[in-house]
């Protein structure tokens, strides 16, 4: 899978993925460290990427549609100390080798995800 990384996972975060047989980019080796939100998920829509961050602006899917984009998850690790972190994103390996995140919204925690499910629109009751 491609996966665009933000600046905080770091390069063993990267390393995670890349073992686990993923194509990854991050956001530092592409000069978008600092970018806006909107400029990211841009580069991640144009190169079909699925992002990988840690910022919660993207787990609001009425800013950033999942739909839009081959994928977004959330990394939510309990606290943001090594151990922590790279467990979720083991958590998050797992489930990727399980199960398509294209055009979804993962809030990822360690042991355990939550899939962003749109709300279908009800049918008007007057037809």
């Amino acid at each position: 899978m491609l996966l665009k990384l933000d600046e905080k996972l770091g390069e063993r975060g990267r390393q995670l993925f890349t073992d686990a047989g993923h194509n990854v980019a991050t956001v530092a080796e592409q000069g978008l460290t600092g970018a806006d939100d909107r400029r990211l998920i841009e580069v991640c829509g144009a190169e079909r990427r699925c992002l990988v961050t840690l910022d919660l602006d993207f787990s609001n899917p009425f800013l950033f549609p999942p739909e839009h984009y081959a994928g977004i998850a959330v990394l939510r690790p309990r606290r943001l100390i090594p151990v922590e972190l790279y467990a979720t994103v083991n958590t998050l390996i797992a489930a990727l080798a399980r199960n398509p995140i294209e055009g979804k919204l993962w809030t990822v925690e360690r042991n355990r995800i939550r899939v962003h499910l749109p709300v279908e629109e009800s049918p008007d009751e007057d037809e």
